[in-house]
This record gives structure tokens, C-alpha cells and sequence, in this order.
């Protein structure tokens, strides 16, 4: 955790367009506090034209609470809804293990370099 007074987001969301992917980078901290952040990156995002991948870029993510995780699984059903693949990229350390402990490791696609998640979209054109 850090040591942002309580109540205050640390989470940075960045994103960006390949062929078929949309591809959003989070930096430090998803929790209760980062979700308006996300969701209001995300409602942009969901206003854009369906692409046949979703790639999230976790490998800057230091602490992931369970609000953070029910976040993930919304992004992964409105991906489903939309006909879209969810990849996650970078997952590794504090995100591996989250996702590991609560058994949600196999309910997503999983890659430990954001690098084999994009090469996975971009060979499936």
C-alpha cells in the first residue's frame, strides 16, 4: 500500500490502438479508490468501435484489493458481451499471486510478459 492519504487513487491508466487491440497500460494501485479512475477510462473505452482484443497491461500494478479484482471480471464480461478477447499482460508478482489465491488464474488469459499477449493479438489477424 502506499502512503497516499486514504480516499486518493494511485492509479494511472493509459491507453492505446493496434490492428485488432485495444490496449490499456495500469500503474500502482488497483482498489476502491482507483475504480471511478478506471471506470471513467473505460467508459471511453466502451464507446469505441469493438476490436477483437482487449489487452490489459498489469505488470505496473503493485496492490490489487478485491474491489480491484471484481473490476476485472466486469472488464472480462463486457469483453464477452462485446465479442472481444480479454489478455491480460504482465501479469507477475503481487497480480500473479492475487490471481493465483482467489482462483481466478484459469477465468482469464494470462500472460507474465505484456510482450506475448500483444504477439498472441497481433499473429491472429
Amino acid at each position: 500500500m502506499s502512503s497516499e492519504a486514504p480516499g486518493t487513487s494511485t492509479l494511472t491508466v493509459s491507453s492505446g490502438l493496434s490492428r485488432n487491440a485495444i490496449i490499456i497500460r495500469l500503474e500502482g494501485e488497483l482498489d476502491v479508490y482507483a475504480l471511478p479512475v478506471l471506470r471513467e477510462h473505460m467508459h471511453h473505452i466502451w464507446e469505441l468501435p469493438a476490436k477483437p482484443f482487449l489487452i490489459l497491461d498489469l505488470g505496473e500494478v503493485a496492490f490489487c484489493d478485491s474491489m480491484g479484482l471484481n473490476e476485472l471480471v466486469e472488464v472480462m464480461q463486457r469483453c464477452e458481451s462485446r465479442g472481444t478477447r480479454l489478455l491480460l499482460g504482465g501479469v507477475h508478482g503481487v497480480m500473479a499471486r492475487v490471481l493465483s489465491i482467489t482462483g481466478l488464474r484459469h477465468a482469464f488469459e494470462v500472460f507474465a510478459r505484456f510482450d506475448d499477449a500483444l504477439r498472441l493479438a497481433v499473429a491472429t489477424l
